[in-house]
């Protein structure tokens, strides 16, 4: 997806009023974020997306007339999909949940009233191409990544990790998020897993962790072949 030069266009579909305000007046502190409209079910949000040109929509799960995960696959489906990313905004962290959802097409899923700190960042992530999942959430995704096994198991382009980066991003992407805990299961001190951790977060373009670690997950059959 490649959003316009100047400012990333968002959407925000929620059917709480006062959860749209909050988010709109968050964004617009942003120089480089343009809040194009709002929607208070799917249905609309689903239209809004495509006749204001929105880059990201953050969309509520629970709405009426049509829930934020059929209006994700909807968004999906339709041909101008690639200009569209969508984050779920949600205050439900139940695995079977962000499943439904990442398997619609969201490239993010944050939880409200933990991660309203991280909307801007998420919004930007969204906007060129990343992933935003609430730690809260993560080791359910790369489980279940993980559980799915359709990773590739050819070299990623342009990403040299070396062997013990490769093993500490696999280990990262199998749920063993913590660096003392990562120390641990590899058998090296903290300092190298900070180390290595950082060049691997630089060569895949990953923003933080939970970036990295599905990023491990969707190539776990090259890190461990």
């Amino acid at each position: 997806m490649t959003p316009s030069p100047h400012r990333i266009r968002v959407l925000i579909a929620d059917d709480n009023r006062a959860v749209r305000r909050g988010l709109r007046l968050q964004l617009e502190t942003a120089p480089d974020i343009r809040v194009v409209g709002e929607a208070s079910h799917g249905a609309d949000a689903v239209d809004a997306a495509r006749n204001e040109h929105a880059h990201v929509v953050l969309m509520d799960l629970q709405m009426p007339l049509l829930t934020g995960v059929e209006a994700t696959r909807q968004l999906m489906a339709h041909p101008g999909r690639e200009h569209v990313a969508v984050i779920v905004m949600t205050s439900f962290a139940t695995d079977d949940y962000v499943y439904e959802a990442l398997d619609a097409g969201a490239v993010g899923y944050l939880l409200k009233g933990y991660d309203s700190d991280n909307v801007v960042e998420a919004v930007r992530a969204a906007a060129h191409g990343g992933v935003a999942v609430s730690e809260h959430v993560v080791r359910g995704v790369v489980r279940e990544f993980a559980r799915r096994g359709n990773h590739p198991l050819e070299p990623p382009l342009e990403v040299p990790l070396t062997s013990a980066e490769k093993r500490i991003v696999a280990t990262l992407a199998s749920g063993v998020t913590s660096t003392e805990s990562i120390a641990e299961a590899l058998h090296v001190s903290p300092h190298t897993v900070r180390s290595h951790m950082r060049t691997a977060l630089r060569k895949t373009g990953s923003a933080d962790r939970t970036q990295l670690a599905l990023w491990g997950a969707r190539n776990h059959g090259w890190l461990t072949s």
